[in-house]
């Protein structure tokens, strides 16, 4: 008779199968959406939706005709070109400061001010592109450079206010359906992705949509503004300078964490670390209540 070792074998069998049971429910636990993660993935697919489902919107016909013309030192109008010169120093100096508090920042919102940062850069240079030359293929081009600072400052905001993988998933996902918006502009002339995409990403970020709306202004009344400053300088080109305000709270949070070095929560942590916390609490008391 066996009895023994068929016993154990079917012991160790139940062991086993325990123990997996145990690990799927605790990554069940791990996974599961907060009511605030789950809130911003109704967004994401109700963009989404109306993205793809949505009516046909047309581009504006007279959106290449900027009313600043002037050509200096051989760089065609050059007032729109070189007003994208804040994007590239703020993207610099937020880099710069980004690397002395490396640090004090959680890896996921490090990833994404980096984001952020980098994308600021590619947009200044995306942008003159198209502003030296605007046409579709141009404006296809300044449109993919915004979409890496999008990226970075939409995630930041989900991982700031909900939690750090909300906002990578989010960035994540404007990586993707970004260049698909605009590909989808690009080939049908159906804007109506892209502007999904982009003002219904602002509402995450409150004082974007001021600053936002502000460079809005300037660019409808880029022959206004012309005309009123005696041809000085165009609205467009002060929207450029605007948009790039967009980078100063963001700095602000970092340079903030020199200051208080002698705290133990950075700007970027509070909200989403203590939601990490209170997500491994409950894995803890799961697994303590099934074993």
């Amino acid at each position: 008779f066996r009895f023994g070792p068929v016993s154990n074998s079917v012991w160790n069998l139940q062991a086993q199968s325990q123990t997996h049971v145990h690990s799927l429910k605790g990554l069940v636990v791990m996974f599961k959406l907060e009511k605030t993660e789950g809130a911003l993935l109704g967004v994401v697919l109700a963009l989404l939706t109306a993205g793809i489902f949505g009516p046909f919107v047309a581009q504006p016909g007279h959106l290449h005709g900027f009313v600043d013309q002037r050509s200096w030192w051989e760089i065609a109008c050059a007032m729109d070109v070189l007003s994208n010169l804040p994007f590239a120093l703020l993207g610099l100096m937020g880099l710069v400061c980004l690397f002395s508090h490396r640090r004090r920042i959680p890896l996921a919102q490090r990833g994404l001010v980096t984001l952020f940062f980098i994308g600021l850069a590619v947009t200044a240079v995306a942008s003159s592109w198209y502003h030296s030359q605007a046409d579709d293929a141009g404006l296809a081009i300044d449109r993919l450079g915004m979409v890496v600072a999008f990226a970075g400052l939409l995630g930041l905001a989900a991982a700031d206010r909900i939690s750090a993988r909300a906002g990578v998933a989010l960035g994540l996902a404007v990586l993707v359906l970004g260049p698909l918006s605009v590909a989808v502009w690009f080939a049908s002339g159906n804007v109506l992705a892209w502007a999904a995409l982009q003002f219904g990403g602002m509402a995450l970020v409150l004082w974007l949509i001021v600053i936002y709306a502000v460079a809005k202004i300037f660019e409808q009344a880029d022959e206004a503004v012309y005309a009123l400053s005696s041809q000085l300088v165009a609205g467009h080109s002060i929207k450029h300078v605007v948009a790039s305000f967009a980078a100063l709270p963001v700095i602000a949070a970092i340079l903030d964490l020199g200051k208080n070095r002698a705290e133990s929560a950075s700007p970027f942590q509070t909200g989403s670390a203590n939601r990490a916390a209170s997500r491994a609490d409950r894995i803890t008391t799961a697994k303590r209540s099934e074993a």
